[in-house]
């Protein structure tokens, strides 16, 4: 087994990290022999000025104080979050005491000091030795602000350019360091590593009866002391610290041990109940697999003999279906035939009687048409006699001369009329110049008698 404290180096290495990451970086230091520098310039800034010094480099640490103007009227500018105390050639008191102040300055008469004003913390590895005479390293940190720097400024050295607050942060540390060895010399290991309560409380009441006095201001530093706390308290020795281990381990051990025969007994028994529940389960899903397999072939029996049932019903069903069809197709062609005989010799009594009817109609029709013929060949007969009469009393009344006269001029329309003879027959007309009207008449009817018979 190796002698080495892993975890404390490890807690070592993670406190130097931290205390690298709060403290400022800080420049090379000045010689001893050289003077503090006064002032900066073009916005450098100083921890302390004196008069008649030259400007010094600015530091990282230092407070950002801004000097302007030139000669014996120059102004310091000081930052808001920053103390300040001017003082002068022959005065007593200073002339300025404050936070945040800005003032005239001569360097010829002149001298100044800035301290920042914020809250500072200091970090502690006290290493200690507790009541079993046994190293314990007790890790803490303390935060102190300003409190009245009219008192601290005089009581107080701030006067490193660097860091004003190195030699206050030292002094504390050590007090701090003493505090915290005093107390866990009285107290055992055990007692250091589970209840920081005593330690916390022992560093608050001794730094603060050194940094505000205990109640009296007079005899403070005119510090406040923001808070004490303890970050970790670790047993030096790896041998002792894996012995005070080693019970609650061991108890644990035992515990986990226990936990785990137990765990392994209930699932070996979960096991075989299980085991035994799987194997019933399955003489059981193969039992009734087997009954519904059973059921599932009776249920396929009796429903294929159902379908032949039914299709053997069904086609007999359909068989003397389709016989009552044919019969009633039968009766109803027969009942078809003996209505269209019926309809048909309908059919003839309605077209004889119409054809009679018809006859009838005809032959009345072609009655009355000819005795309307008769009526009117009458009438007409009636109508030419009368033409005639009335012809044959103007004729009779006309002279002989007008006569011929009318005869002559419808001579040429009557021969265009006529056909053309195929042969020409002679005849004469009249032997005698006594002639009347009605013999001349008489024979022109026998020459167009005599022409139309040649023509036809």
């Amino acid at each position: 087994m190796s002698n080495t404290n892993t975890y404390l180096d490890q807690v070592v290495r993670q406190q130097e990290r931290l205390e690298a990451d709060l403290r400022s970086k800080r420049s090379a230091a000045p010689p001893a022999s050289a003077p503090p520098p006064p002032q900066s310039s073009g916005g450098g800034g100083a921890g302390r000025a004196r008069g008649g010094g030259g400007s010094g480099q600015p530091t990282p640490n230092a407070v950002e104080v801004r000097v302007t103007g030139f000669g014996r009227w120059k102004t310091v500018l000081v930052p808001p979050n920053a103390f300040v105390v001017h003082t002068r050639r022959g005065r007593a008191e200073p002339l300025h005491v404050g936070l945040g102040v800005s003032f005239r300055y001569n360097p010829a008469t002149d001298s100044y000091l800035v301290v920042p004003g914020a809250m500072q913390t200091i970090l502690i590895n006290a290493y200690c030795i507790c009541r079993e005479l046994q190293g314990v390293l007790v890790q803490a940190y303390v935060q102190w602000i300003i409190q009245d720097f009219a008192t601290a400024y005089r009581r107080l050295d701030f006067g490193d350019a660097e860091d004003p607050m190195r030699l206050v942060n030292l002094q504390l540390k050590e007090q701090a360091e003493a505090a915290i060895k005093d107390k866990v010399s009285t107290l055992g290991v055990a007692d250091v590593l589970s209840d920081k309560q005593p330690i916390i409380e022992e560093l608050t009441a001794r730094l603060r009866g050194v940094a505000e006095g205990a109640g009296n201001a007079d005899q403070g530093l005119g510090l406040r002391i923001v808070t004490v706390q303890i970050k970790e308290a670790v047993v030096s020795s790896s041998r002792l610290w894996e012995n005070l281990q080693k019970p609650y381990r061991s108890e644990q051990g035992r515990i986990a041990r226990l936990a785990e025969l137990a765990a392994e007994e209930a699932v070996a028994e979960r096991e075989l109940t299980a085991g035994r529940q799987r194997e019933t389960q399955r003489i059981e899903s193969e039992r009734e697999l087997a009954d519904l397999r059973a059921r599932n072939a009776a249920l396929e029996f009796d429903r294929e003999a159902a379908e032949a049932l039914r299709r053997s019903q069904r086609e007999q069903a359909d068989a003397r279906a389709l016989a009552d069809l044919q019969d009633a197709t039968n009766r109803h062609a027969l009942a078809l035939e003996r209505e269209l005989a019926a309809e048909e010799a309908e059919i003839g009594r309605l077209r004889i009687e119409r054809e009679t009817e018809l006859t009838r109609l005809t032959a009345e029709a072609e009655l009355a048409l000819a005795a309307a013929r008769a009526r009117g060949a009458h009438e007409q007969a009636l109508l030419e006699l009368e033409r005639a009469r009335v012809r044959a009393g103007l004729d009779n009344e006309q002279t002989a001369e007008a006569l011929q006269a009318k005869l002559i001029d419808r001579l040429p329309a009557i021969v265009e009329k006529l056909p053309k003879p195929a042969e020409l027959r002679a005849v004469n007309i009249g032997g005698n110049d006594g002639t009347t009207v009605a013999g001349l008449v008489a024979e022109l009817t026998a020459v167009v008698g005599a022409l139309r018979r040649a023509g036809g």
